[in-house]
């Protein structure tokens, strides 16, 4: 029997795992806590006040921010929703259709992005839609995201269907279910939690994504991410810090929802 080794006893192990949590975290709490100061120096602390949100809001920028959130809402949604399609297809194909040639490529198909650095994928990308004469713009962005996220919706679905046993179809089958009455009766509404999870995730990869969108966008159209970068060319205001806290609050909203969702459908097959 292997020797269960503990990792946290290692020498070093604790002053490496703080030192990379405050390398991670400590400049999002400094935005976050920044975003509440009442001046307008980003490094002098003036008292607390939420003139910047307001400013997000009501200020001379809200027009700009509201369109490019109006923007970031409608591609994330639509590229969750088919995303999350493609990839409870694909693994329904690959978990549940048997052994196929070509079973590995596709595999390695559908993870690729995961792979590959994401800067390489837009400019990838963006030499693509160039080729086949695709105008950049709110389209080549919806498409470039729903191929992004097919991996990131299919991790939490085909990890999900792995948990479900195949006999649930079986006896559904032996009742004389067609293949597909079994799988939408069935199979779907096990993998509910998986399949939900899976959205939630691909939507807040799109939400937050910057590297793609930048280079597919083309001209006069701007997603959260992008207009904040903008802004940040300008120079850096607190208005900037605050729209990025509420970003990273609906971030972190999202994932947290995503790992709930996925827990609860372990355990409620346990």
């Amino acid at each position: 029997m292997a020797k269960h080794i503990d990792i946290r006893k290692f020498t070093g192990f604790r002053a490496i795992a703080v030192l990379c949590l405050f390398l991670l975290y400590a400049p999002l709490i400094v935005v976050s806590v920044y975003s509440f100061n009442d001046s307008i120096s980003i490094t002098t602390w003036g008292g607390f006040s939420l003139r910047w949100y307001e400013d997000v809001f009501f200020g001379p920028e809200a027009p700009k921010f509201k369109q490019a959130a109006i923007n970031s809402l409608t591609i994330a949604i639509g590229a969750a929703v088919a995303s999350t399609a493609i990839a409870t297809a694909a693994a329904t194909a690959m978990l549940r259709a048997g052994k196929f040639k070509g079973k590995s490529f596709s595999f390695m198909l559908i993870n690729l992005p995961l792979m590959v650095p994401e800067i390489v994928t837009a400019v990838a990308t963006l030499i693509f839609f160039s080729a086949i004469g695709f105008v950049s713009g709110y389209m080549t962005i919806l498409v470039a995201h729903i191929v992004f996220c097919i991996p990131f919706a299919y991790l939490p679905i085909a990890a999900r269907m792995q948990s479900i046993e195949p006999f649930y179809e079986q006896a559904a089958l032996d009742l004389y279910a067609t293949r597909f009455q079994a799988f939408r009766m069935i199979l779907l509404p096990l993998m509910a939690p998986g399949i939900l999870s899976g959205f939630l995730l691909a939507f807040i990869i799109s939400l937050d994504d910057f590297i793609i969108t930048n280079f597919v966008k083309g001209a006069g159209v701007e997603t959260l991410p992008t207009a904040i970068f903008g802004a940040v060319k300008l120079g850096i205001k607190p208005n900037v810090m605050a729209i990025s806290t509420l970003l990273l609050l609906v971030s972190v909203v999202f994932v947290t929802l995503s790992y709930l969702v996925g827990r609860m459908g372990e355990n409620t097959e346990k």
